[in-house]
């Protein structure tokens, strides 16, 4: 008889912002995967101009532009890295442009529609997905760091760069996936672990990024949950209104029975 509510349940609504926890906890993923491909490639992220020569800068490429992606986008250039996105939503190609880095996409008519009323990407049609590797693969192979954000909700992630992909890479390339705890999006990445392939390409597939900046991790969920139970409370005393557009999407059990449609099974 409890009544149970999941926070990555609170819709994405402009009222419920303050109570997202999926995009603050997102938005250090992002942030973070850009440190660790930093360490992990161990050469300079912008280019120098020095008496002894030029350092190159490194080339990123970011593949999925939700709220981890951007971060990450963002995070790259203020480094000085060159970046490149893509994304199947056609609205993230304005977003990706504002912050300075290229946009990468197959944009055709599927590419055009492939965006939920909630904001997600939709499954892409396997026509489109071959469309989209052979444009993404030439680049991949040019890339110095590769960061993977794709997660589609109550779905395995998708892969996004297949073996030979990865393969093609220069050796001390460094593939980061933050999907990997759904499956992956990069063929042979392992939760938990840095791969390193024959090739010498480093694939990084750390569980739980946001965990590695504990602090902020732990105040930004914080204030999450502080402004969700602020919904409950009115008064002073605790007052459930299971109408309130919030609550109503985000319970998973009440009155002794499951209710969530994303939970029965």
């Amino acid at each position: 008889n409890a009544t149970a509510f999941a926070m990555e349940f609170v819709p994405r609504i402009t009222r419920a912002q303050v109570m997202d926890v999926l995009s603050s906890q997102a938005n250090l993923a992002g942030y973070r995967a850009v440190i660790e491909a930093a360490y992990a490639f161990g050469k300079g992220f912008p280019m120098m101009m020095t008496a002894a020569g030029t350092v190159a800068p490194a080339k990123v490429f970011v593949m999925g532009v939700g709220v981890a992606g951007l971060q990450a986008i963002a995070t790259a250039r203020r480094l000085g890295a060159v970046v490149t996105a893509t994304d199947v939503r056609p609205a993230t190609k304005e977003q990706v442009e504002s912050l300075g880095a290229k946009f990468l996409a197959v944009e055709d008519e599927e590419f055009r529609n492939a965006q939920t009323a909630g904001g997600y990407a939709k499954p892409m049609s396997p026509e489109y997905q071959a469309k989209q590797a052979v444009l993404t693969g030439e680049h991949i192979r040019k890339q110095d760091i590769v960061i993977t954000t794709a997660l589609i909700p109550g779905r395995a992630a998708p892969v996004l760069v297949s073996a030979e992909q990865v393969a093609s890479m220069k050796p001390g390339s460094v593939l980061i996936d933050l999907a990997v705890e759904a499956g992956g999006n990069v063929a042979g990445a392992k939760a938990g672990e840095v791969v390193t392939t024959a090739n010498g390409v480093s694939i990084v597939g750390y569980t739980n990024l946001p965990g590695r900046i504990a602090a902020d991790a732990s105040a930004l969920y914080a204030r999450n949950l502080v402004a969700f139970v602020g919904l409950m409370v009115k008064d002073g005393a605790l007052t459930l209104d299971m109408e309130d557009e919030i609550l109503k999407a985000a319970v998973v059990t009440h009155g002794g029975a499951v209710v969530h449609e994303g939970v029965k099974g």
